[in-house]
């Protein structure tokens, strides 16, 4: 028997590496993407660790080529969600009675598989399948998602670690037991890393899931799904259910044994899911666990003493990185008129910096949006821009979907502060400022506060001590990650646990020990070491 007590050490951040033209990184990558450009495979379901293919089918093709076809994918009817569910239930008694250093381990081999083996594998599939460039794609599919598999393991250890106090007359301990049940994961588009940790962070603490993912980012799950399974994962830990989220759900909310939810996407089907959870309590065997990040209107403040060229490097980066497709994208900025010439004359010589197409072409800064639906309606916010007499858009305002789903990075300029782009989520390359006069300062933070049903992320800009605390008082309920002097965007695990509340979730802060713990339901032992022999207190003798 091992008896040991692990102590597993803190860890350090990924390195991001740099992929400069000539290096060996770039070489490899290069050399991954062609091969995967050349390639169509078939995807099949992942269940209770066999290949599942049902006959019913669809395509994965390039956001920025969207007639190149890089995969076929099966999906998922009723039939096959329940069987990913006795899937999960049947593996969960071997599961969580495994000891739960082994499972971390499991976790510390998948993130070395990624660094070491399948780095370009997954940046590749990322890049392809979800249109983002060299750089989005090493911070978000191998370095974040080493990350939370590494940061992960190590929190687990400090929760674990927190025990009762004892007397000398009793024995005191938590048992840090997984959720009574399967969880139910659903992973959205726009970073892998978040289709990783959604369900590597319920496993790590002894449970086990349902996943289903995006139907956008079926390639990169997919090479996840193998990646863990070499790792080590025992069959039925993690269940890979591509398909309708209508169908699935259908058969996953119904069931006694649902748990819990790990979910991220839109507040609308997050509002769905509570509401039909809720409808099912009466024959659910535990009260669910819904833990969901849903979104945001996330913002950059500036103050008159901001540094124009700074507030302006953070407009373009926080605002157009991918696209604009980050739950915490700076879509909405507000900036002092006495400032505003100069940072409007750097913003639009950034903008006209920007080359936007294809991912393989390692200078274009901007590329595809997910797909045709989130063209459209990304064009349709800007089509009503151009019509308004409230709005000026005076960078971009032009797409082009004839070979990808390409936007031009935009710039919208707006007399209203509730203007319909200051307060509605786009999720895409459109940035909308509001000027407002210097003395305004206090007034215009309220507004802030008060324009945007989400509270997911917010920047402040200001060379002002005093100015930086007095907007982080007054917007201490509009972010859950707040920035003084920097982009809104790019939370590093175990440095920035991020997550929002308001409309944006339940702000349970992935990448770190708070996200953990909603995953276990803890139980006190107490063991009485001398027992009482008589019902009677000392006082009660004469």
């Amino acid at each position: 028997m091992n008896n040991s007590i692990y102590n597993f050490r803190e860890p350090v951040n990924e390195t991001i590496l740099d992929y400069l033209p000539d290096s060996a990184e770039y070489k490899l990558l290069m050399q991954e993407i062609e091969k995967q450009s050349n390639q169509q495979i078939e995807i099949p379901l992942l269940i209770g660790g066999k290949e599942i293919k049902t006959g019913k089918t669809g395509k994965i093709v390039m956001p920025h080529n969207h007639q190149h076809v890089l995969a076929t994918y099966h999906q998922a009817t009723e039939k096959e969600a329940q069987m990913a569910i006795n899937a999960a239930l049947e593996a969960k008694e071997e599961w969580l009675n495994l000891a739960w250093e082994e499972r971390g381990s499991i976790m510390l081999k998948a993130a070395e598989l990624i660094s070491k083996k399948y780095r370009y594998v997954l940046n590749a599939a990322t890049m392809l399948g979800q249109s983002k460039n060299i750089y989005q794609a090493e911070i978000d599919s191998a370095c974040e998602t080493i990350d939370f598999l590494r940061f992960n393991v190590y929190f687990a250890s400090l929760i674990y670690r927190e025990q009762p106090t004892s007397e000398s007359h009793s024995l005191n301990r938590l048992e840090y037991r997984p959720l009574e049940g399967f969880i139910y994961t659903i992973t959205p588009f726009n970073f892998t890393a978040i289709a990783a940790n959604l369900n590597i962070s319920v496993a790590l603490m002894g449970n086990t899931t349902v996943w289903k993912p995006a139907t956008t980012s079926i390639l990169s799950n997919y090479y996840l799904m193998k990646i863990f399974e070499e790792a080590g994962m025992p069959a039925g830990v993690i269940n890979f259910v591509p398909g309708s989220g209508a169908t699935i759900s259908n058969i996953v909310m119904n069931h006694k044994d649902m748990a819990g939810i790990h979910f991220t996407g839109s507040n609308r089907t997050f509002n769905q899911l509570w509401e039909q959870a809720t409808d099912n309590l009466p024959f659910y065997k535990s009260y669910p666990k819904l833990i969901g990040e849903t979104g945001g209107k996330d913002f950059i403040f500036a103050h008159n003493t901001a540094k124009p060229q700074e507030l302006a490097t953070a407009i373009i980066r926080g605002a157009y990185e991918y696209q604009g497709q980050k739950c915490s994208a700076a879509s909405r900025a507000y900036i002092p008129v006495s400032i505003w010439d100069e940072v409007k004359s750097i913003i639009l010589s950034m903008v006209a910096r920007i080359k936007v197409g294809d991912v393989a072409d390692i200078n274009n800064f901007v590329n595809a949006v997910i797909d045709k639906n989130a063209y459209n309606t990304i064009m349709s916010f800007i089509e009503k821009a151009k019509n308004s007499d409230d709005a000026e858009i005076i960078a971009g305002g032009n797409g082009d979907s004839t070979i990808g789903y390409f936007i031009e990075p935009t710039v919208i300029v707006t007399k209203d502060p509730h203007y319909l782009t200051m307060e509605e989520e786009i999720f895409g390359p459109v940035m909308t400022i509001y000027i407002y006069e210097d003395d305004k300062f206090d007034e215009t933070l309220k507004i802030c506060d008060e324009t945007s049903p989400y509270a997911l992320t917010g920047a402040i800009f200001s060379n002002d001590k005093y100015a930086l605390i007095k907007a982080c008082k007054a917007l201490r309920y509009a972010a859950g990650n707040f920035y003084y002097n920097d982009k809104p965007s790019g939370a590093v695990v175990g440095q920035q646990p991020f997550g929002g509340a308001r409309a944006s979730g339940t702000n349970d802060k992935a990448g770190s020990h708070l996200n953990l713990l909603r995953w276990v339901s803890p139980r006190t032992v107490k063991e009485t070491l001398m027992p009482a022999t008589d019902f009677t207190y000392p006082y009660m003798s004469k």
